[in-house]
């Protein structure tokens, strides 16, 4: 085993699924692996997860073990029950920088006793494209310096339990209208308001920073992720950035499907990239592919070794600031206050008995999944009927319950015709139907109660569900 190999290992953060250490992880964390990315499929209870990364770390101690757990939508810890904390947008609906702070700082020392060390957190994007499909509910917001103040006080939170935070998607994927996770979006708008909450992530003392797959065409032809204007020029020049620079994962198709993994690998190491998170269905096979491609590069002299010795040097440094002891957990009470406090209430919303709650469910958001949970789940004594389309009957569908009160909620339903078809038409039936929107505000849309809760996630219906059953 060369130094070059170990140096190239370094840089590579895989995923596995199951609950236990791979034979093939364990060999790679005796070749130096920089860190492992968990998802969802390596969940089990807190005392499980926690045996898992104490395995890791008994065959590697300086290990970065990252997890995408944003709260709301987006949680791996809490994917089968979903979130006990509210998403980025319910977080800026409350603009309270001091309470997102403090879930935050739940949120990491949950990780922290788990044996995580680096949260891929927060979402920095402004989200100012109402059509944007990958970004959304998990932005703080549309106004830049909203989501500059509460990007900071996230990082202040995350980092105060000693758990690196992750500001994403530099410089920006708020302004697209395309998910990277499909295809190559390209980013429109105010490039100095897409970078406000990446300077204040700076200011605060960010540990990474993550890069986006997309282009800007006002700074480069190469999506971010392989720029070098955009990595070593802008982020590393201009916001002065000198921690640890992680790219998103390299499966996705925005460049998978173009340059290919391997050849991003190089490329985005090349351009000033530290870490290289490979993705949730990438796993032996790739993992040595793209180890092999970047040996091979630095002996082509197509990528320095001075490069690579510098990005293996953040990883390990990042691994050792985010290795001392957490400040310890605390505690939940801090996510359902911010879950009440996000709802937006408008008209009569109690419900008065038995409720008939329609679900209109769209594709969900790849970097969430399928949610496990629904409204109804949460309300004593109601029927639940998810829908992934407008019913074919509707008026049939309503009259077999015609005791119930009925409750529609819609997801985005700005950016879905069907659902606001299907509330229309439910409307004119039954005017005293609820609507709730659990993500971006398209107004009431004509109903007498209307409820935004700005965000999916358990405790945030459970949020609805107090409200819609308060006497």
């Amino acid at each position: 085993m060369t130094a070059l190999d170990r140096q190239a290992a370094a840089t590579l953060l895989p995923s596995f699924p199951g609950q236990v250490v791979p034979d093939w992880i364990a060999r790679w964390l005796e070749r130096g692996l920089g860190g492992i990315t968990l998802f969802a499929y390596n969940m089990g209870d807190p005392a499980q997860l926690a045996a898992l990364t104490r395995a890791l770390r008994a065959e590697r101690p300086d290990l970065l073990i990252s997890i995408d757990e944003e709260g709301g939508d987006v949680t791996r810890l809490e994917a089968e029950c979903g979130s006990s904390y509210p998403g980025n947008l319910a977080l800026g609906a409350v603009d309270d920088p001091a309470l997102t702070e403090e879930v935050a700082s739940a949120i990491a020392g949950e990780l922290a006793q788990a044996g995580v060390n680096l949260n891929l957190a927060p979402v920095a994007d402004v989200n100012t494209n109402p059509l944007n499909p990958v970004i959304g509910v998990r932005s703080f917001g549309a106004d830049s310096e909203l989501v500059a103040r509460h990007v900071a006080a996230f990082v202040r939170g995350t980092q105060r339990q000693r758990v690196a935070a992750c500001a994403k998607h530099f410089p920006g994927h708020g302004d697209t209208s395309a998910d990277s996770h499909h295809e190559l979006p390209v980013a429109a708008g105010d490039l100095e308001a897409a970078l406000l909450p990446f300077r204040a992530a700076v200011e605060a003392g960010v540990q990474a920073v993550m890069t986006a797959h997309l282009l800007v065409p006002e700074l480069d032809d190469r999506p971010a992720t392989l720029s070098r204007r955009i990595i070593s020029q802008l982020l590393r020049g201009e916001l002065g950035f000198e921690g640890l620079v992680i790219t998103d994962a390299l499966e996705m198709k925005a460049v998978s499907e173009t340059v290919g993994v391997e050849e991003a690998a190089v490329l985005a190491l090349a351009a000033g990239a530290d870490a290289l998170c490979i993705g949730h269905d990438l796993h032996e096979e790739a993992v040595a592919g793209i180890h092999a491609a970047i040996v091979a590069a630095v002996r082509a002299g197509r990528l320095a070794e001075e490069r690579l010795v510098e990005a293996a040097g953040r990883v390990a440094a990042a691994a050792a600031w985010a290795t001392s002891t957490a400040a310890g957990a605390a505690g939940r009470d801090s996510g359902a206050a911010a879950a009440r406090r996000a709802l937006a209430i408008t008209g009569s919303v109690a419900v008065g008995g038995p409720a008939l709650v329609l679900d209109l469910v769209p594709e969900p958001n790849i970097a969430a999944g399928r949610s496990l949970h629904a409204l109804a789940d949460f309300l004593p004594d109601a029927l639940g009927v998810q829908l992934d389309s407008a019913p074919d009957d509707l008026r049939s569908l309503l009259s077999q319950h015609a005791h119930r009160r009925l409750v529609l909620v819609v997801r985005d339903a700005g950016r879905h015709d069907w659902q606001r078809a299907t509330v229309a038409a439910a409307l004119a039936l039954r005017a005293d139907s609820i609507v709730v929107e659990t993500g971006l505000s398209n107004g009431p849309q004509g109903a007498g109660g209307y409820v935004v809760s700005h965000g999916a996630g358990r405790v945030n219906l459970e949020a609805v569900a107090g409200a819609l059953t308060a006497r």
